[in-house]
């Protein structure tokens, strides 16, 4: 199959629904060989099965990415089921809401070992593989906008994906000798599982719309197609850099009419 992605291997963790499973399909349909990393072992299956048609290797590893040993060691599966890894998308991620009064340290902790330090340990571990191999390859991380607009009931949340952008300019200038590129993703309101059920309430889809100049919510197929494009030749300038798929959130200074 040919495609942008043709003859290179992806890891997406968090890959089961939402936005991970929409980068894995778009991954696969520009003819990449993918592995699906995701703890929902259930729906990680049902993402698999839907893969099987695209004509790629596709692969499945259910992994808790707060236990560091096991997300090193899914890795190396995805390494010896696809043969090697040129592109990673650290995707996985949660929330724990609660702000600084009344934040446990435990939903602290549980947050920012998913979504930073899961990170860090994975994306470490593919880039001394894709320099041994001596592979220039591409690692794309989750971010949000919330990296840089923050929302006191999410503490935990808001802090890991600050936190995500930092990492990506570090690993970025580090692994610049070894031609690897390091970039991130930072969503607005993208319909995922999550955001299904908070706009059920009309308050909440105003609340959400009103400072959203597009005037709609966006869909995991529209951050899919930049992660194709960040993990392709298109992107080979692009280092350090996260994009806001953000419907124009991020440059808004007021609310717009809601119809």
């Amino acid at each position: 199959m040919s495609g942008r992605l043709s003859g290179r291997s992806a890891l997406v963790t968090g890959a089961a629904a939402g936005i991970g499973r929409a980068i894995a399909e778009a991954f696969a349909g520009e003819g990449a060989d993918v592995a699906l990393l995701d703890r929902d072992a259930e729906r990680l299956a049902e993402a698999e099965r839907g893969l099987a048609g695209s004509g790629r290797t596709i692969l499945a590893i259910p992994c808790d990415l707060a236990d560091a040993d096991a997300a090193r060691a899914a890795v190396a599966h995805a390494v010896q089921g696809l043969g090697k890894l040129d592109i990673l998308v650290n995707n996985a991620g949660m929330l724990a809401p609660g702000d600084v009064l009344n934040l446990s340290l435990e939903d602290f902790d549980r947050v920012l070992a998913v979504n930073l330090r899961a990170p860090f340990v994975v994306g470490q571990a593919a880039a001394r593989h894709m320099v041994e191999r001596g592979l220039k390859g591409a690692i794309i991380n989750m971010s949000s906008i919330n990296a840089v607009l923050a929302i006191p009931a999410q503490l935990a949340y808001v802090t890991s994906k600050g936190g995500i952008n930092q990492l990506t300019k570090t690993m970025a200038l580090g692994l610049a000798p070894h031609g690897i590129r390091v970039n991130a993703i930072g969503p607005g309101s993208i319909m995922t599982d999550i955001l299904k059920g908070v706009m059920d309430s009309e308050e909440a889809r105003r609340s959400i719309l009103a400072r959203t100049p597009l005037g709609r919510i966006g869909e995991p197929a529209e951050v899919a197609s930049v992660a194709v494009f960040l993990a392709s030749d298109e992107a080979s300038y692009m280092t350090g850099q996260t994009i806001y798929p953000d419907g124009g959130r991020l440059a808004l200074n007021y609310t717009v009419p809601v119809g």
